[in-house]
């Protein structure tokens, strides 16, 4: 290995970062100079999480961009994108909701063949960067609260309504890594006091906007799955869970009859 690399292992370990060697030759792979190596370092090493590090974060295969701010996709959240895909290779209107980075927009619209792709959040840097993220698909990216930033054209018409809202319940914010608590907005945590008031909106109001057949998919805890499934079928929807052990992943689906 050679000295810088060592340095920067060494570096990375002493900050207690457990997979030291693999961030490192992230770090390494990315940066363009010597001095952006030191300067990634130092950022990993005061805490920032290492997507923001890097400005990207890998996710469904894509190289996503990530910046300080803004909520990193988890790989858990493929299992979403998975699930989506096996119910509706057709597709041709999907909307991302509470977006973020637009990671699951932009991992749909690629495993989709190009679909009539909408995004939405409520946070202004989260619109900015998914605004690069799904410009390569031709992707919309809209401001505001849930649904009522969407264009009106789009209800009746979503073939695939993915909503990875905020499901951690208010007094367990405090309790996640550091990294997620301080370096990510508070909006894309907290979900409020059991951490499904957001699931709640979406499910309501998702029936007026799926097409016949359109599909609902959110991700939730496995504490918080069966309220989640009875949210959906309140709503109208045909409402079932899907369990990935491996990615610790589950997914609530409602399909509209």
């Amino acid at each position: 290995m050679p000295p810088l690399a060592d340095s920067v292992v060494a570096a990375l370990r002493s900050a207690g970062c457990v997979f030291a060697e693999d961030e490192a030759e992230l770090i390494l792979s990315t940066a363009r100079t010597p001095d952006e190596v030191t300067a990634m370092v130092d950022r990993r090493v005061a805490g920032l999480p290492l997507e923001h590090v890097l400005g990207w974060a890998g996710f469904h295969g894509l190289r996503i961009s990530v910046e300080p701010g803004v909520f990193v996709p988890r790989r858990r959240t493929e299992y979403l994108v998975d699930q989506a895909v096996a119910l509706a290779r057709s597709a041709s209107v999907v909307v991302d909701l509470c977006c973020g980075s637009g990671a699951v927009g932009a991992a749909l619209a690629a495993a989709l063949g190009g679909p009539e792709l909408h995004a939405a959040d409520i946070d202004p840097a989260a619109v900015r960067c998914a605004r690069r993220n799904v410009a390569p698909f031709a992707g919309h990216v809209h401001e505001g609260d849930l649904f009522a930033a969407l264009p009106g054209t789009l209800r009746g018409r979503v073939d695939v309504l993915a909503a990875n809202v905020p499901y951690v319940p208010t007094e367990e914010v405090g309790l996640l890594p550091s990294e997620a608590r301080d370096h990510e907005p508070l909006v894309a945590l907290d979900g409020g006091d059991d951490g499904l008031d957001l699931v709640r909106r979406v499910a309501a109001e998702a029936p007026q906007w799926l097409a016949p057949g359109g599909c609902l998919l959110v991700e939730t805890s496995e504490r918080q799955a069966p309220l989640a499934v009875e949210a959906f079928a309140r709503s109208g929807l045909l409402a079932r869970l899907a369990v990935s052990e491996e990615l610790y992943a589950n997914v609530v689906i409602g399909v509209r009859p």
